[in-house]
């Protein structure tokens, strides 16, 4: 099925030419299937890049889903003309009152900060909190992984003696969890990011789990609430050429950086990349929206606001 958009949002024609199928509002509005709602905050600097990364990913499923763009009320992006923003984005205040079937919350350029120097982290923090009772199940990628673990657990940040640069192999703590349906016993994905998440503090909090991890990279993802929040520290919905596209940036910029590893055919730039993670990346995207989303909710998006008031509610109590 398709990925129902906004009309005229960039990524569409940009997808065509790579022969996926998305479809706007109108001509989804035919089909008489019960939608995904998906909800997108967009965190990071090239909203574009990562809305088109992001619906090749949420396209490739027999689902239909329907998704909708956040933005932070007091952040103004640098890098996203504002007309854009205008047409395809909504504040938090215009959208707190729904619910959703599903959320995505990307990275963003603040990882070496500390959380609560970050100018939008109050919102932030509100929209997580939201989120357990208005989204079924919520992606925390990146940045948002860390600052949802933090949030939520008190999981602390580390910095990184130089940047986790590249594409590394990853392995499979729990194989059975329906998340890993059909992934491989090792898989990789690209990671960019200054700071880190430790295992030993993952392991350490009753209610997470850690479901993947890589030797070279660290934790990759931790699991709560039994599927309803992932903490994805990778870039599996990055294209081909995103960490080509950060090294020249950085180069460009003087700042130091190395070739990012196990990316490019060997490690020679002008090659150009390998690319090792796209199957695994539409598996996971795929499971996510099928055992996590849709047939967690099989009933309207209003009872999700229900039992999130009752989750809340039992929490309370203990």
């Amino acid at each position: 099925m398709p990925l129902n958009l906004q009309k005229n949002l960039p990524a569409i024609e940009l997808l065509k030419k790579e022969h996926i199928f998305v479809m706007d509002a109108l001509r989804a509005s035919t089909q008489d299937i019960r939608p995904l709602h998906i909800v997108v905050l967009n965190l990071m600097p090239l909203k574009v890049t990562t809305e088109t990364d992001l619906v090749r990913l949420l396209s490739n499923t027999p689902l239909q889903v329907e998704m909708e763009l956040m933005k932070i009320k007091g952040h103004t992006p640098k890098n996203t003309p504002i007309e854009h923003m205008r047409e395809f984005y909504k504040d938090f205040d215009e959208m707190k009152n729904k619910c959703y079937d599903g959320m995505i919350i990307t990275g963003a350029p603040v990882e070496q900060m500390p959380f609560e120097e970050v100018t939008y982290w109050e919102e932030v923090a509100e929209i997580f909190d939201w989120a357990r009772t208005h989204v079924t199940s919520t992606l925390y990628i990146c940045w948002a992984a860390q600052a949802g673990l933090y949030h939520f657990y008190g999981i602390p940040k580390y910095q990184l003696p130089q940047k986790m640069f590249g594409v590394f192999r990853h392995t499979i703590r729990e194989p059975f969890v329906p998340i890993f349906r059909g992934f491989d016993d090792e898989f990789y994905v690209p990671h960019s990011r200054h700071t880190e998440i430790r295992r030993d503090d993952i392991l350490k909090v009753p209610e997470l789990t850690l479901l993947s991890e890589s030797e070279e990279s660290g934790v990759y993802m931790a699991m709560a609430r039994g599927g309803r929040e992932f903490f994805i520290t990778g870039h599996s919905e990055y294209s081909p050429y995103t960490l080509n596209d950060e090294y020249i940036r950085d180069l460009n910029k003087g700042l130091p950086i190395q070739v990012p590893k196990n990316y490019y055919r060997n490690d020679e730039p002008s090659l150009g990349p390998v690319v090792r993670w796209r199957a695994h990346a539409n598996l996971l995207f795929t499971n996510w929206l099928n055992y996590y989303v849709y047939q967690a909710t099989p009933f309207h998006r209003e009872d999700i606001c229900l039992l999130g008031d009752l989750y809340t509610e039992n929490e309370a109590r203990k």
